[in-house]
């Protein structure tokens, strides 16, 4: 089993420009389920992926493929036409905000956004929009979701991942990859790897995917990679010292990090002395986290937990 994605997963591509473009070949040749994109102006044209598989031979797939994606001129039109029940978006900032306004009232469940430098306001408007609709969103600015040999939504590397039985949540795409290769060297594998991203004002968070990690049945174990800036992290010790059935392993980035500094993402920041690494750490510990002291320990840690929970 797995969360949020699977092999029946249908996926619609807003913004097929030359990076939506790019990891849409790419997203094809590890096998996803790509049934359409939308672009204006391009409206009943086609898209031609024609190539090699980056990992031939998994689950019979052949080492080539040919495929043609339709182009539609909205959200709407796709999903009527396709079914497509989630939609990754590749739209430039200044206009992510309304391409994940129009996939929600087109009603597609699940929207992956990877855009990065979506201005916080628009963020904010369009996370008031979502309010009540049966929509979730994952990012902006994240490297997406990926259910090994199954299903891969963004940007992440598909070779590194294997089927397995833990669970990756985190706010850094890097530190998502470092753990995934970790837990596949480890011979522990992984059943989906979220990113939930790292700005101020995002959709999912780690609460929202331990939730779901625990709830899954193929899943043992989680790892989670927070980082400094807001309090995130904190409550997530919260929920899974209170509801959390299954061993979890964490690493904080930014442990050196002066405040006011922003590191990397645009919510990696310490202000009026909240959201220090310390602090998230301390959090963790409480709630009996198995915690990796450098991002090279985060697989030895997650069998600790897992060993320690056994």
């Amino acid at each position: 089993m797995s969360v949020l994605v699977n092999k029946d997963t249908k996926v619609l591509v807003q913004g097929m420009g030359k990076t939506g473009r790019f990891h849409t070949d790419m997203a094809i040749a590890y096998g996803t389920n790509m049934v359409g994109a939308v672009h204006p102006s391009r409206a009943g044209q086609v898209e031609r992926f024609t190539g090699e598989t980056d990992h031939s031979g998994v689950q019979g797939r052949p080492d080539e493929y040919d495929v043609t994606i339709p182009i539609f001129r909205t959200v709407r039109d796709a999903v009527r036409s396709t079914g497509a029940n989630a939609s990754v978006v590749y739209v430039p900032p200044p206009f992510a905000a309304d391409a994940i306004m129009e996939a929600a009232e087109a009603g597609v469940p699940l929207i992956v956004t990877v855009t990065e430098g979506i201005p916080v306001a628009d963020m904010v408007m369009a996370k008031r929009y979502l309010e009540g609709k049966n929509v979730r969103l994952v990012g902006p600015n994240c490297p997406g979701v990926i259910t090994p040999q199954e299903c891969k939504i963004g940007i992440m590397p598909g070779y590194i991942h294997t089927p397995g039985r833990i669970g990756v949540v985190s706010r850094s795409g890097t530190l998502t990859y470092e753990a995934v290769h970790q837990l596949t060297l480890n011979g522990l594998g992984q059943t989906t790897a979220i990113g939930i991203g790292g700005d101020p004002v995002n959709g999912t968070n780690f609460v929202d995917a331990l939730a779901a990690f625990n709830d899954d049945p193929a899943t043992e174990g989680v790892i989670v990679i927070g980082e400094i800036g807001g309090t995130a992290e904190e409550e997530a010790a919260e929920w899974i010292k209170a509801n959390m059935t299954k061993p979890v392993a964490a690493f904080i980035a930014g442990t050196s990090a002066p405040a006011g500094k922003r590191m990397g993402h645009a919510g990696a920041i310490i202000s009026g002395g909240k959201g220090t690494a310390e602090a998230k750490i301390e959090a963790l510990e409480g709630a009996g986290v198995v915690m990796a002291s450098t991002p090279t320990d985060m697989g030895s840690a997650m069998l600790e937990a897992l060993s320690s929970a056994g």
